[in-house]
C-alpha cells in the first residue's frame, strides 16, 4: 500500500502562485501514472495534470490550466504542481493520485487533498 500526502494549499489572490507538493510513502513497485486532480464544491473531480513515465515521459494537462500550471517529479517519492496566474475558477480541493502496477495488480491511491482558494 502507498500513502500520499499533499501540502502547499492555501488562500491566494487572483494572479498569484502556489506550489503543491505530494509525498509518497510505502513500498513502490511500478508507477503507471501519477498526477493531480481537483474537486470544487458541487462539481465532479477533474483531471488537472498527469505524468506517465516511460521511455519518453508523457505530460497531460487540462485545457483550463495549460500554460499556467506545471507538474513535475522531484524524485520517485515526490511530485509537485506549480500553479501560476491563479484564477478564482481554480478554487478547489486538490488531490494527489498514483496508479501503480503492484506485481500484476493495478492499484490506485489518493491523498486526502489540500484546499486551494483563489480570492481577492
Amino acid at each position: 500500500q502507498l500513502h500520499l500526502e499533499e501540502s502547499g494549499g492555501g488562500l491566494v489572490q487572483p494572479g498569484g502562485s502556489l506550489r503543491l507538493s505530494c509525498v509518497i510513502s510505502g513500498n513502490i513497485y511500478t508507477i503507471l501514472e501519477q498526477g493531480w486532480y481537483r474537486q470544487a464544491p458541487g462539481k465532479q473531480r477533474e483531471l488537472v495534470a498527469t505524468i506517465t513515465p516511460g521511455y519518453v515521459t508523457n505530460y497531460e494537462y487540462a485545457e483550463s490550466v495549460k500554460g499556467r500550471f506545471a507538474i513535475s517529479r522531484g524524485s520517485q517519492r515526490t511530485m509537485y504542481l506549480q500553479m501560476n496566474i491563479l484564477e478564482p475558477e481554480d478554487t478547489a480541493k486538490y488531490y494527489c493520485n498514483v496508479r501503480e502496477d503492484r506485481l500484476g495488480v493495478h492499484q490506485e491511491y489518493w491523498g486526502q487533498g489540500t484546499q486551494v482558494t483563489v480570492s481577492a
